[in-house]
């Protein structure tokens, strides 16, 4: 029940006036151009402008074909339903921001390490297991500590 709160806060009718799937959820960026606005509508103005497809955003509410996301950094405004892929994506965290994330060729603390990818990464989630996830990017394919990746969710499952 939780999850509907901030869609109803919103001002989404109890009738389902968005997608029916799940609130929230992540999703990730369809274009290198998305116009973020203070509300959800083309009158409201725009408050600022992703410029990297690709990226994944947290969708915390919807009214009709507007959807409220958050980035990485926590901030939050609406974007048309079009601009969004459902296409997972995930971010490299660190624990602090100077820390480089070992990436493993299995599922295991003890694994080889066939790369150290620093904050920000950026990749493809092509699997978790609620634990580790596996995620390809440019030049690499492996094995990440779950929680070190914004765009999953803790002890989410992915398939």
């Amino acid at each position: 029940m939780a999850a509907l709160a901030p869609a109803q806060a919103a001002g989404e009718a109890a009738n389902g006036a968005g997608s029916g799937l799940q609130v929230p959820r992540f999703v990730s960026l369809k274009s290198d151009r998305v116009n973020v606005r203070g509300g959800p509508t083309k009158d409201h103005d725009v408050t600022w402008v992703f410029t990297r497809s690709g990226l994944p955003v947290e969708i915390t509410a919807e009214f009709e074909n507007w959807r409220r996301i958050r980035d990485g950094e926590g901030a939050e405004g609406w974007v048309y339903h079009s601009l969004l892929s459902g296409r997972r994506t995930a971010m490299v965290v660190p624990k602090t921001k100077d820390d480089l994330v070992p990436l493993c060729s299995q599922p295991e603390q003890t694994c080889a390490t066939l790369a150290k990818l620093q904050a920000g990464v950026l990749a493809s989630v092509k699997r978790c297991t609620g634990s580790w996830c596996r995620i390809a990017g440019e030049g690499f394919d492996g094995w990440i500590v779950q929680e070190r990746l914004w765009g999953v969710y803790p002890n989410e499952k992915v398939d």
